[in-house]
């Protein structure tokens, strides 16, 4: 294993240029590397997203509203990750409150891809996976509220799971979605992901919403071989307007899964495409609600205190928050108004439903399905920031999973022909990781896109 000076060695040397930590102290990061404590993880360097709480120290969601804000308390993540003698090496950067497909929202600017800084990284935790990636550090965590961590990691070339909704705590994640978001690992190979949500998973009374199951190993899930194993291919997944390099790889993957014994199936989830309608009014609603304790009382940045208090609470949010927090906020805040409420957000909540009920029916045939991760490699820095829609159809393929509340992950499945990463979608079971782990694992020590790294210059 690398000594952690090595990684802090190259973060000195390529952080200005592809601006993945916007908070990190050395002198805590040694402390902590001289104190860490014996665990599975121990002396493993790992990135943590920035709306992850540590004690004492900045945690500021990429958000201006959040300046000099420092916790008073660790996420059950992060009290885990210290147990398991991990060494914290401060905060990656990120869409601005994970409102975002590109790293682009944040207060401290873009992100740059590893494999080419004139690229975005994916987003929200676009500066999880390019830590990763740009081999900052060994492992990272993020959070997927719609694809937050998988559509990242494919245009990274990491590998990135959002758990099953409940198996990972959300205790000290500052929220977007309550219903919705996950946290998870992002690292450079299967075996990591499965080792770092074995430390993470479990259930924490201080999570009302976390599952009450059996602490479980998963790297007992590394098994190479899936003979027999049913993987279903949605006809949905494959549609006008996929790039035509993505497709070709993820359906040369499929075939090496059917040459390594796996049964191919045909599968139909026939509300896929109202996901993206019917997240685009839960998501903000639920982060409409979620954001209004910013308001300049209680932490972070405070406006104009001199012309009363309705004034300093318009003047600390006019200034805080960014352009796709007020958008998002609006379309919230709009959607749970009164006459609207019936007409979008509780309709949206039905087709969630029947979302979910797709997926129910699917898995009874199959035990994984197989997918596109993102429809196009990773797009140029600026090309879509003028253009909302466009940005949030690059989530296309993973808010489903998000809507149903079980596992997906991305494993590296190709490059196209600029040298931009692809990656292969993997969805499983309710509570079900341990199948969708040997299924990607028996797929990557088949392959050898996992051991590619980017060159940094």
């Amino acid at each position: 294993m690398q000594d952690y000076k090595q990684y802090l060695e190259k973060i000195d040397q390529y952080n200005d240029k592809l601006n993945i930590f916007v908070h990190i102290d050395k002198d805590v990061v040694e402390k902590r590397a001289n104190a860490v404590v014996e665990g599975s993880l121990k002396g493993v360097s790992v990135g943590l997203k920035d709306n992850l709480c540590v004690k004492d120290e900045l945690t500021t969601c990429a958000s201006h509203i959040l300046d000099g804000f420092k916790p008073p308390y660790d996420a059950t993540v992060v009290e885990k990750l210290k147990n398991a003698g991990a060494i914290l090496f401060g905060k990656v950067n990120m869409d601005e409150f994970a409102f975002g497909s590109s790293c682009e929202t944040s207060f401290y600017g873009s992100t740059k891809n590893p494999w080419n800084d004139k690229y975005i990284p994916g987003g929200s935790s676009g500066g999880s996976a390019a830590a990763v990636a740009a081999g900052f550090v060994q492992m990272a965590l993020g959070s997927d509220t719609g694809g937050s961590i998988r559509q990242p990691a494919s245009l990274c070339g990491v590998v990135g799971m959002k758990p099953t909704y409940g198996l990972v705590s959300r205790y000290g994640l500052i929220a977007f979605g309550s219903s919705l978001d996950q946290i998870g690992p992002i690292t450079r190979n299967v075996t990591d992901c499965a080792k770092m949500l074995t430390v993470i998973s479990g259930h924490d009374p201080k999570d009302s919403t976390s599952l009450e199951i059996e602490k479980t190993d998963y790297s007992e899930s590394l098994v190479k071989n899936i003979k027999g194993m049913k993987i279903g291919i949605p006809k949905e997944y494959f549609i006008k307007g996929i790039d035509p390099e993505v497709e070709l790889k993820v359906k040369s993957s499929i075939k090496l899964m059917e040459d390594l014994g796996a049964q191919i199936i045909e599968i139909s989830l026939p509300h896929t495409e109202y996901a993206l309608s019917c997240y685009y009014i839960i998501a903000p609603a639920e982060a409409s609600s979620n954001l209004a304790r910013f308001d300049g009382v209680e932490y972070g940045l405070r406006g104009d205190v001199d012309h009363g208090m309705i004034n300093m609470y318009v003047d600390t949010r006019n200034k805080g928050f960014g352009d796709e927090a007020k958008r998002r906020i609006l379309l919230g805040s709009y959607c749970l108004s009164s006459g609207y409420y019936d007409a979008y957000y509780l309709k949206a909540q039905k087709v969630r439903t029947k979302i979910t009920e797709d997926f129910i029916c699917a898995f009874k045939k199959c035990d994984c399905i197989i997918t596109p991760t993102s429809p196009t490699p990773a797009f140029k820095i600026g090309e879509r920031t003028d253009d909302p829609l466009a940005m949030y159809l690059s989530d296309i393929f993973t808010i489903p999973a998000n809507l149903a509340g079980i596992p997906g992950m991305s494993v590296p499945c190709g490059f196209s022909e600029k040298g931009l990463p692809i990656g292969l979608q993997i969805l499983g079971k309710h509570c079900d990781e341990k199948t969708m782990l040997r299924l990607a694992y028996t797929f990557e020590q088949n392959t050898d896109f996992h051991l590619r790294e980017p060159v940094l210059r």
